[in-house]
């Protein structure tokens, strides 16, 4: 069979099982409700049914991108003339809904379809999908069977929260469902008017949803462990205040219960042995776990990442994707590729480079190696970089370009002998943005005193009690 006569299978979005009812731009496009925290409605709940089969992404209302529009722009086109470096998610979701016009991307998508389960029969991908039907009186969903050569997973990174797991947390979730969340459900900045929040982490989103709530908060609190990616407290508003890592969240009998307009009736111990009391909300700003919920048979909850076969893709710990050769093909079987498993990069246009390598390998225009190569090539990465989330991490100067250019090279390699033209790497325009990147970068590494960030605290504040 020729290339030309192959199906493929591209699974993109943003959430378990990635549904879209109309053209979306993932994790850039807005919608005012969250997704469910308990099981999901029956289908006569409507409305309630539709979310929780097609659960909103974690964009909010406020969201801008914090990588250039320079950086991010692909090769099928253009951002608008006049757009700025730093837009909003309606701006970018315009652009990737409008590449998708153009592109005919559109016309091949199936919408509002729930990818279920993926897996392999011989030489043939099978895939089961529920799609949301709606009538006017009643919304069901239709099952449907498909069989593909190859499938391309290009589901993103903002599917399944993490949780840490923090001393006496999932009692607060239970008692105070309303109070404690996780960022991916933060919407607008209005409901924390005199509110005091704590948020969990110091990274771009905990800090995002600082300066915005800033506005409308009584007091906010920000606990840092000092990660290494967690941005400068001089970030923080004039009402925010960071402090040390939570070591438990505490109770006792007779502090359950409460009025809707009252502070959580508990304390929060620091791992200093400072108590934290008068806490209106907790927000987890603690990123997400890798998540391949159709391919379970990958996954394993049990296997440490340490002990990960030569098959499996996810394990316990949810922080990297295994058995991936160069980021993007899954090694015991190429027709299994994935678009967006690196971090700390300039997300579409890097993912631009993928899905254009992916393109040629699946339309025998460009060769894989042998896999014993592959393996070793892996295995080398694996002692170099260690397992675990820094895995994929190419934010280390001049990681990006020269991933970019390793793939380059790779495409173009035989690009002559396919009859191809070759394909071209990073633009004049995309290095220009990226100095001002790194420079940026480096400021932010030089305002960093971790120590006396962790510590800064006014002492003031009637909540430290």
């Amino acid at each position: 069979m020729s290339p030309l006569s192959k199906d493929y299978c591209v699974i993109s979005s943003l959430d378990p099982s990635f549904p879209n009812e109309k053209p979306s731009a993932g994790d850039y496009t807005f919608s005012p409700e969250t997704a469910y925290e308990t099981p999901p409605p029956e289908e006569e709940d409507g409305g309630a049914f539709e979310i929780a089969h097609a659960p909103p992404s974690p964009c909010y209302a406020g969201l801008m991108n914090n990588v250039s529009t320079p950086l991010m722009r692909t090769s099928l086109g253009a951002w608008p003339e006049g757009t700025a470096d730093y837009v909003s998610q309606k701006v970018l979701e315009e652009y990737i809904q409008s590449l998708a016009e153009v592109t005919g991307v559109n016309k091949v998508t199936k919408y509002n379809t729930r990818v279920e389960e993926v897996w392999k029969q011989g030489d043939t991908w099978k895939l089961r999908t529920t799609t949301l039907e709606k009538t006017t009186n009643r919304q069901r969903l239709r099952e449907s069977h498909w069989a593909f050569d190859a499938v391309v997973v290009a589901s993103g990174h903002y599917n399944m929260p993490r949780v840490p797991d923090m001393r006496g947390l999932s009692t607060w979730k239970q008692l105070w469902p309303g109070r404690v969340r996780h960022s991916k459900s933060y919407r607008r900045p209005t409901e924390f008017k005199n509110k005091t929040i704590l948020l969990i982490g110091a990274g771009v989103s905990s800090c995002d949803i600082a300066r915005e709530a800033g506005e409308y908060a009584k007091h906010i609190f920000q606990s840092s462990r000092g990660g290494v990616l967690d941005l400068p407290a001089s970030f923080l508003p004039s009402n925010a205040s960071r402090i040390g890592a939570v070591k438990s969240f505490d109770l006792t009998r007779s502090e359950q219960h409460m009025g809707e307009e009252n502070h959580i009736p508990a304390s929060i111990t620091l791992e200093d042995g400072s108590k934290l009391c008068g806490i209106d909300y907790v927000i987890l700003c603690t990123g997400y776990i890798t998540s391949y919920p159709f391919l379970r048979q990958l996954h394993s909850d049990t296997t440490p990442k340490s002990e990960a076969s030569d098959e499996i893709l996810v394990t316990q710990e949810g922080d990297m994707v295994h058995n991936l050769w160069k980021d993007i093909f899954y090694i015991p079987d190429p027709t299994l590729a994935f678009v967006g498993a690196p971090y700390h990069i300039a997300t579409f246009s890097l993912f631009d480079f993928q899905a254009q390598a992916i393109a040629r390998t699946f339309a025998n225009k460009a060769r894989l190696p042998d896999t014993r190569i592959m393996r070793l090539e892996y295995q080398q990465r694996v002692m170099t970089k260690g397992l675990g989330r820094d895995f994929h991490s190419l934010r280390g100067q001049g990681d990006e370009q020269a991933y970019v250019e390793d793939l380059v090279n790779w495409m173009n390699k035989d690009a002559l002998l396919y009859g191809v033209d070759e394909m071209i790497g990073h633009t004049e325009e995309w290095f220009t943005a990226n100095l001002a990147r790194e420079e940026k970068l480096k400021w932010l590494r030089a305002s960093k005193d971790q120590q006396a960030e962790a510590s800064k605290y006014n002492g003031k504040l009637e909540t430290l009690c």
